[in-house]
């Protein structure tokens, strides 16, 4: 699995997912912070699921309609826990992941927001 965390994520998080076996990047090591639209953009772009603790990225995904992979926002959890915790749910939502759900995880709960469907394409003359 193709992941982006936000610079806000533990900066031990990233070797942790990589030795676990993830496609990993971090805008912690980018040489500058290129603002929350362009790390969202590039998400989408890189089709990495966006690993982040700031609420910003879901009010840019459903309140602004932004493009966007699946979300996966960490609230009040340390930052050793953070990469085991991450491993732990892609492994359990796997399908919700997949279809660009946003996942709030935080100590002993996780809520699911289901991306809303797009509007029907047609292929009509093709």
């Amino acid at each position: 699995m193709k992941l982006l965390l936000d610079s806000c994520v533990w900066g031990g998080v990233p070797a942790e997912l990589r030795a676990s076996g993830f496609d990993v990047a971090w805008a912690g090591e980018w040489d500058r912070d290129p603002g929350d639209e362009e790390i969202l953009r590039r998400a989408v772009d890189e089709s990495r699921v966006l690993v982040t603790l700031d609420k910003d990225f879901g009010h840019l995904a459903i309140a602004l309609d932004r493009p966007h992979p699946a979300i996966i926002r960490l609230v009040g959890i340390g930052a050793r826990q953070q990469g085991p915790l991450i491993v732990h749910l892609v492994q359990a939502y796997p399908t919700e992941l997949a279809q660009a759900a946003l996942l709030t995880a935080e100590p002993g709960r996780v809520r699911i927001r289901a991306k809303p469907p797009g509007p029907p394409t047609s292929k009509e003359g093709a």
